[in-house]
């Protein structure tokens, strides 16, 4: 379970000519990473299995894409929060967990994605141009991951 980030994205429409919602503020944060497992190999006549923790899972993205067939930022003042969702934990027998889905999240072709602060983030002007806003967390590793030959049976993972 690793780092995630998460921010204030402001969104600016240079091509709204009528009156709609051209400005709007929106919280997004990206996916946890999945945490690792930690588990010890177990079966009949098998008298040392050793670790068999799996990986945990990426956290998803929170991606912005260009679409013309929208035209106003309408739906972002209902919405103000997109959280992508967390990656899935890792399990025994070195099942890595699943990773999240990116959250794709629509706007207007003109739109600007800009910080609190003012800087410019982005300008999508072209259809399907993207941007990451942020991105998801790493999986943490599973005890499999940290033996050697020194530390046979680590019984920690991330």
């Amino acid at each position: 379970m690793l780092r995630t980030e998460a921010c204030y994205i402001d969104l600016h429409d240079d091509e709204c000519t009528m009156k709609f919602i051209d400005e709007a503020r929106i919280y997004v944060r990206s996916g946890h990473g999945g945490r690792g497992c930690s588990s010890f190999h177990r079966e009949k006549f098998v008298p040392l299995g050793g670790p068999n923790g799996g990986n945990g899972g990426r956290g998803a993205h929170v991606i912005f894409r260009a679409h013309d067939q929208l035209d106003t930022l309408l739906d972002f003042r209902y919405q103000r929060e997109y959280l992508g969702k967390d990656g899935g934990h890792g399990e025994p027998n070195l099942k890595t967990g699943a990773d999240a889905p990116d959250l794709i999240v629509p706007v207007p072709v003109g739109t600007r994605l800009m910080r609190d602060d003012g800087e410019l983030l982005a300008d999508l002007i072209e259809d399907g141009q993207e941007y990451t806003a942020v991105k998801g967390g790493r999986g943490g590793k599973g005890n499999n991951h940290f033996k050697s030959s020194t530390r046979q049976a680590p019984t920690h993972a991330q």
